[in-house]
């Protein structure tokens, strides 16, 4: 099982194509693209975090998109995803139940060929300090569409940041070694 990150896919919102100059000639091409680069990516038991700002309700109904992704779906709300959350029984594509996440939550996770834990900061907004931000936790968010300047261990994983695919946990690392 592999770890993946991603933000702000804004499945169904038109507007975000023009607000971050996204390369799709409309929202059926971008969620189209976007779902296959997932899908590509992430195989059924894989985990993906997604840190909000998943879709608009009232374009497609949401349970279309997440019956059409793969892996074990949990996601951390961002401010457009209110409008979705009443409903809590959404099922993958692999066929496991998507997890509502409260907004900001600390997780530990296995760092692959390590042996060792990293302790990481999910929220759909960048903080300027997090939990154990100094002593190595790392925090990682969305929201800004990459448009905030890299800070030591803190990391947007927004697609627009990742060439619209979600991230691994190894590529986070690698990232973060080098800023």
């Amino acid at each position: 099982m592999k770890i993946w990150f991603t933000a702000d896919t804004h499945f169904g919102h038109v507007n975000v194509i023009r607000y971050n100059q996204r390369p799709f000639s409309s929202a059926d091409d971008m969620d189209e693209s976007l779902i296959e680069n997932w899908n590509q990516s992430v195989s059924s038991d894989d985990l993906m975090y997604h840190l909000g700002d998943f879709t608009l309700l009232g374009i497609k109904p949401t349970e279309d998109y997440f019956q059409r992704l793969n892996g074990k779906i949990h996601v951390i709300p961002g401010g457009h995803d209110h409008r979705w959350l009443e409903k809590s029984n959404y099922i993958s594509g692999s066929g496991h139940p998507v997890v509502i996440l409260p907004p900001l939550l600390t997780i530990k996770i296995p760092l692959p060929d390590s042996g060792q834990s990293q302790l990481i900061v999910l929220c759909h907004y960048s903080l300027r300090v997090w939990d154990r931000s100094h002593y190595g936790s790392w925090h990682l968010y969305g929201h800004s569409h990459g448009n905030l300047p890299p800070l030591e261990n803190s990391l947007d994983v927004g697609v627009d940041c990742w060439d619209y695919h979600p991230v691994s946990l190894e590529a986070i690392k690698r990232k973060l070694n080098r800023i």
